[in-house]
């Protein structure tokens, strides 16, 4: 079974983690075969990183992984999600 936070990965993600293990988790390694810098290729791994976390929240609260989400791909800045999340959180508890 395909746990459900791989499943929501672009393949562009999932061919980048096979890269990684591939390069036994090096980053400069992984900016060599990138040809970027090691901060970009740092970058890309938080991002990642955040995309995944969101995807396990996503089973959680839908709402504040759509939040995250679009703060993830920069359609929403983080400030502005985390005023979203802060006051759906407050109206859930009311």
């Amino acid at each position: 079974m395909i746990p459900q936070w791989l499943s929501s990965l672009e393949e562009e993600d999932i061919s980048f983690i096979r890269r990684f293990l591939l390069a036994s988790g090096s980053l400069k390694e992984m900016a060599r075969q990138y040809q970027v810098s090691y901060p970009t290729v740092r970058l890309r791994l938080d991002r990642l990183i955040q995309k995944i976390q969101a995807a396990e929240e996503a089973d959680r609260d839908p709402y504040v992984a759509l939040v995250k989400n679009l703060a993830i791909q920069d359609k929403l800045d983080f400030d502005t999600a985390k005023i979203l999340i802060t006051q759906y959180k407050q109206m859930k508890k009311e």
